[in-house]
């Protein structure tokens, strides 16, 4: 089954008409991209956007062979012109399947949000599954064989592709690739690497794919160290990082303090940003969790459980350090290293970066800051991949 996509881009294009936004500003050339709409072995066209049949000679192909004409989502603003030869643009009720002239069959998915996603099986049993903008399949079950390509808005509802990925139907060889492109998705090498963290690519308009041919999959790193600054934007970039798996366990590493009205308010705005899906660890207690098995993990924070390391061996007194303190942090920290590099789980970790600003007053302080410096080192020593992240953005330092 050979697929071209004419546009990549949200039903608006990218950039938008009259956007003043930095996105936009900078979406020239090949960054540029229309409104998303796939043929399909020249012989099916979904969603009828502007300029198509230019867009299908760009690409070295013709509209001259399409039978069927399928809309998904509902189109604002004018209406958009039909090309000369093209059969009329309709959309199929929920459920209903139709074969086409060419041997396709095609089968209207059910959308959590306004829309119809179409799944398409070629005539030699290669599938396909393309979803509307902002939109999700609906009561996901049991899929069973995986499609060989699904299409979608990965970056708006990567909580859809956590949804298909949990029902087997997208599997280890799926190719997953991101349309309905907006201005709220970040340019080049960035957007790569966000979708690559969930399994997925992004093309340029014009490219032609072949179904079922063998993809190289973007390899998601099983260890992740995520550091940066306070308000960074660490938090949220990790959390990006598995937000579209079906299951992850939060390791929430700070407990809880009562009466501190402040610390339950940063508690609740994590709690909120979290999928409903992912299930809440309270423990500093980390190695038993690494060593054994299960779905991801992402620990928050590592400047925390250092805390109340230094707690249970005394740190903070200078003479208890002096006196076996000293050891006993070596020794957990090791414990925790020898579990990082041991697990078999994907584990993404998020840190603080300390030691660039003001040298803190007490030697306790100082300790700290040695000890979380040091801690993060062996940590990152250990990981696959490494970020630091500034003013919301990630810098890549491995990986």
């Amino acid at each position: 089954m050979e697929l071209t996509l004419l546009g990549t881009g949200a039903p608006d294009g990218l950039p938008r008409p009259d956007c003043p936004c930095a996105r936009c500003a900078v979406a020239r050339g090949a960054d540029a991209r229309a409104a998303t709409a796939l043929l399909v072995d020249g012989a099916l066209l979904l969603d009828l956007t502007p300029g198509a049949a230019l867009a299908a000679a760009r690409a070295g192909r013709s509209l001259g062979g399409v039978r069927q004409v399928l809309l998904t989502h509902p189109h604002d603003g004018p209406a958009v012109e039909l090309p000369a030869g093209l059969p009329a643009a309709g959309r199929v009720p929920d459920g209903r399947e139709l074969t086409l002239i060419s041997g396709h069959r095609v089968r209207a998915v059910p959308m959590d949000a306004p829309g119809t996603g179409y799944e398409v099986t070629s005539p030699d049993g290669l599938r396909l599954l393309y979803l509307p903008p902002g939109a999700a399949p609906a009561g996901v079950s049991e899929a069973g064989n995986a499609y060989d390509m699904v299409l979608g808005d990965v970056v708006g509802r990567p909580d859809g592709v956590a949804r298909l990925r949990g029902a087997g139907a997208i599997g280890a060889a799926t190719d997953v690739v991101a349309v309905h492109l907006d201005h709220d998705v970040p340019p080049g090498p960035e957007l790569d690497r966000r979708l690559a963290a969930a399994g997925a690519r992004a093309v340029p308009d014009g490219t032609t794919l072949i179904v079922g041919d063998y993809q190289d999959v973007p390899d998601i790193p099983r260890r992740t160290l995520v550091t940066g600054g306070a308000r960074s934007g660490k938090s949220l970039e990790a959390e990006r990082r598995l937000e579209a798996f079906p299951e992850v366990v939060y390791v929430a590493t700070g407990g809880t303090r009562d009466g501190d009205a402040e610390w339950a308010a940063r508690v609740s705005v994590h709690r909120n940003r979290r999928p409903g899906s992912w299930h809440t660890e309270e423990t500093c207690d980390l190695a038993p969790l690494l060593r054994g098995d299960g779905p991801p993990l992402l620990i928050d924070c590592l400047s925390l459980w250092l805390t109340d390391a230094m707690d249970r061996v005394g740190a903070w007194e200078d003479a208890t350090w002096a006196g076996g303190g000293e050891r006993a942090l070596r020794e957990r920290v090791a414990e925790l290293v020898a579990a990082v590099r041991a697990t078999r789980r994907t584990v993404v970790a998020v840190t603080n970066e300390v030691g660039a600003g003001v040298v803190p007053a007490s030697a306790a302080g100082r300790r700290f800051r040695d000890e979380l410096g040091r801690l993060n080192a062996a940590f990152a020593d250990e990981c696959e991949h490494v970020l630091y992240v500034v003013a919301g953005q990630a810098l890549v330092l491995r990986g």
